[in-house]
Formats: C-alpha cells, sequence, structure tokens
C-alpha cells in the first residue's frame, strides 16, 4: 500500500536522526499510526536516552497506539538489555499489526522479535522493497554483533590512473571541495578512524570529524607508528581531547613515548612480524572498546597492508577528473601487492554513485 511505503520510508528516516548517536548499538526509527491509519508517535534511538526507537514512538502515541500499526526500520528486540523487552512493550500497548523491513542479524535475536509478535495475535509483514537500505546503514552493526570486531572501511581520492600522491608537490586536493565534505560524513558515520605515521608525518592532518553534526564519542583517531616517530607538536597530538591512540611496538625507543605519555596521549603496543603494527590486532582491540566501526584514511603502504592483513571489509574510492601519470606517482596500494593476476584480491557486489558534476565513486566489498 503507498501509505505503508510512506510510512516505512518515514522509519528509515526517523532511524538515520541516530547517526553517531546510536553506536555501538543500531539506528532504529519507529512510526506509530492509530487505527485510522494517522501517525500519532514517532521516535528514533540514541545511545544516551536508553528507550528505543519502538518505545518513544509507543510512549508519545499512549492510548492512541491500541490497535494501530508499528512502523520500524529494524526487527524490535525480544530480550533483557539496558531496557525492557521492546516486543513486550508492542504488545502491552495493544499493537495490531508491525511492518518492518528486516530481520534483526543480531544472534539475539534473528527472527525471534518477530516470532514473539506473532505468537501475541500481532500481525507482522516484511516490507521487503526497503530491506537493502534499511541493512545497509546498520551493516557495522550487524558485523559487529556477530564477530565482535569493527567493521572496517578503506576510503581513498584517487585520479582517474589510481593515483593518490604525486612525488614530489601534494599541496592541494584530488578531490573537490563536494566530495571532501561528503567524506566528513563518511567519518561521522564512524567510531574510529585508522592512519599510517607516513601520512602524519607528510600532511600532519588533523583527522577529525567536521561535518558539525552532533555525536556521541568523539571519533577515535589511531595512529600506527611502529617506532614512535610521531612528533608530540603534531596536530594530531595537539589537539588531543580524550580522541587519539597511538598503536605501535615493543620496538618503539622508551624516550619517545615518554615525551608522548607526558602529553597524555595513550599508546599501545601491538607487535606483528618484521617490527610492524599489528592490524588485526589492532581492529580487535577497537572491538573490545565497542567501537563498531572503522574508516581507513592512510597512504598507500598502509593501505596495502590493510588489504593484505585482511582487515578491510569495504572500500569507499573517490574519483576525481585529473590524471598524474608516471611511475613515481603513489598507488592506491604500494607494498609487495600480489604477484599474479590469480591471486589478486577479489571485491564483490561493486556499485558507483555520482559525487559532483565530474566525480563519482565507488563502493565494493572484499570477498572472503
Amino acid at each position: 500500500m503507498a501509505d505503508d511505503t510512506n510510512n516505512v520510508r518515514e522509519a528509515l528516516d526517523l532511524a538515520r536522526q541516530g547517526r553517531g548517536l546510536a553506536s555501538p548499538n543500531p539506528m532504529v526509527g519507529a512510526l506509530v499510526c492509530d487505527a485510522s491509519g494517522s501517525p500519532v508517535g514517532r521516535g528514533f534511538y540514541t545511545y544516551d536516552d536508553k528507550n528505543h526507537a519502538e518505545v518513544l514512538a509507543l510512549e508519545e502515541a499512549g492510548d492512541k497506539a491500541r490497535n494501530g500499526t508499528l512502523y520500524v526500520s529494524l526487527e524490535p528486540c525480544c530480550f533483557e538489555g539496558r531496557t525492557p523487552p521492546c516486543t513486550d512493550v508492542i504488545i502491552a500497548a495493544g499493537i495490531a499489526r508491525v511492518v518492518c523491513p528486516l530481520e534483526d542479524e543480531n544472534p539475539k535475536v534473528s527472527g525471534a522479535g518477530f516470532q514473539k509478535l506473532r505468537d501475541a495475535g500481532v500481525t507482522v509483514e516484511l516490507a521487503d522493497d526497503f530491506r537493502a537500505e534499511a541493512r545497509l546503514f546498520n551493516e557495522a552493526f550487524f558485523h559487529f554483533s556477530r564477530t565482535g570486531r569493527p567493521f572496517v572501511t578503506l576510503k581513498a581520492a584517487l585520479t582517474l590512473d589510481g593515483k593518490i600522491a604525486a612525488p614530489d608537490d601534494n599541496t592541494g586536493w584530488i578531490t573537490s571541495e563536494i566530495a571532501r565534505a561528503h567524506v566528513q560524513q563518511v567519518r561521522h558515520d564512524h567510531g574510529a578512524i585508522l592512519t599510517g605515521i607516513g601520512t602524519v608525518l607528510s600532511d600532519d592532518p588533523l583527522l577529525t570529524d567536521r561535518s558539525e553534526q552532533p555525536r556521541r564519542r568523539p571519533l577515535l583517531r589511531v595512529v600506527a607508528d611502529s617506532l614512535l616517530r610521531i612528533s608530540p607538536e603534531s596536530a594530531m597530538v595537539e589537539s588531543y581531547n580524550d580522541d587519539l591512540v597511538i598503536a605501535t611496538t615493543s620496538a618503539a625507543p622508551a624516550k619517545r613515548r615518554a615525551a608522548l605519555e607526558d602529553r597524555g596521549i595513550p599508546i599501545q603496543i601491538f607487535d606483528a612480524e618484521k617490527g610492524r603494527v599489528d592490524l588485526p590486532a589492532v581492529v580487535a582491540w577497537l572491538g573490545e572498546q565497542q567501537i563498531i566501526s572503522l574508516v581507513v584514511e592512510a597512504g598507500a603502504k598502509l593501505n596495502w597492508a590493510a588489504l593484505d592483513t585482511g582487515i578491510v571489509d569495504k572500500v569507499l574510492l573517490y574519483y576525481a577528473p585529473k590524471i598524474l601519470g608516471g611511475v613515481d606517482s603513489l598507488p592506491l596500494a604500494g607494498g609487495v601487492g600480489r604477484r599474479s593476476r590469480s591471486g589478486a584480491i577479489q571485491l564483490h557486489d561493486v556499485s558507483t554513485f555520482k559525487v559532483s558534476r565530474d566525480e563519482f565513486a565507488v563502493e565494493a566489498y572484499l570477498t572472503r
């Protein structure tokens, strides 16, 4: 029905209002319509509020919810967490029908919420046309709920010939201001950002979320720096506000570590072979900190290490209408690379979208 389509769309739009505010839980939006089909309650989830979107919408609706329809962007929970199960609240409110595009892939739910509603006589209908969209903006949560590790996106800006940096002068930008604004939204949607010491030394970036949108926790900046070469006067250190950690190795000089710790900078040891930072261990540690999503913004060396060690789940590549050419310009991923075409890293579900008049982006998932 047309009303169902519009109401599911509104529930999804409500869910997106939780961007940066819901993690480590999913973004969820809910709309309650009374028995005549008129909207009477709305809600979206934020972690600090605790109450789930369905509960907020039902509280606003009050008695008008009885015999009405609940439109919700994700299957209602059926277990006791920080709050009682939403399914119990929905049943008690007298909701007659629930329309939802997606099962919750969290193993604690996974269809059990829908079944509990059906067992109580509530009609449950799946809005399949919105399934892909509803899953996409909570893909990090689903990944985290299954693995305990953040969902990792490798993001880069490239010329049309696949270069991320020139050999000499790298002042200026590869992509437009429009594309860079989109990147700020990407940062806002992630819990942490990872870069390498090479990028810090060459660009002295801040790597902050400058979207100017509210977020529950600051974007955690992580620098892979095996020998602690980062300067205590770098922009990242100078701007520290409980939002920076240096991932290093036991080979890092004690004097450099002390200089950073004197500035209050947290240092974490992640030893891998050949004196490198253990990237999978970094990702696992971030999961322990309840970080459900990580974006990698780095140079060719760390990009390859991230791809080669298997920590990357998705790539997001912004292409600008430029060509650098030359063998010395840096590609997306450097390092040793794969020595045969048959050994190439495979991707799937490739999609593109327009960023500006002459720029586009490519999204794709790593094949395991």
